[in-house]
């Protein structure tokens, strides 16, 4: 990491900003409307923002999860949740979708990780996942571009 000052683009472009935040509140009130448990959705924010690399949203997103009443057990493993029986069929489902998002320059979206997902989610959980996943990934480009500090 270098010590350059960065722009800050939320400040800086804060309508945008405030677009984004929009969006993700769309995206969380479309999960628990799908019937996806809150803590899911936090779970879902910390692997993608754990596979990108944003320290910012890790910190935020880990104490979010942890005062909804999260597991720190699960926090813990989830690196590596398909090695541990923590999770549902329903969190690997959503987990494993995350990843292929999150990870579409590795060879997009497989059809084995869609249909993985499709076979235990309904249509508006996948949506739904998307989503959070999408939106994740965009909080967790505007956190590393400005170097938000975490310290």
């Amino acid at each position: 990491m270098t010590t350059t000052q960065r722009v800050d683009i939320g400040k800086q472009q804060p309508n945008a900003y405030k677009a984004l935040i929009a969006l993700s509140g769309e995206a969380e009130n479309n999960a628990v409307s799908a019937g996806l448990d809150p803590l899911l959705v936090e779970l879902l924010r910390i692997r993608t923002s754990q596979i990108n690399g944003c320290a910012f949203c890790l910190r935020l997103h880990t104490r979010d999860a942890l005062r909804k009443g999260e597991n720190p057990d699960r926090i813990a493993v989830l690196p590596a949740w398909r090695e541990t029986g923590y999770f549902s069929d329903t969190d690997r489902a959503a987990l494993g979708l995350a990843e292929a998002i999150t990870l579409v320059a590795d060879g997009h979206v497989g059809d084995a990780d869609y249909a993985g997902a499709a076979a235990v989610l309904t249509d508006d959980q996948v949506a739904a996942v998307s989503w959070i996943v999408t939106v994740m990934n965009a909080f967790n480009r505007v956190a590393i571009t400005s170097r938000y500090t975490v310290a």
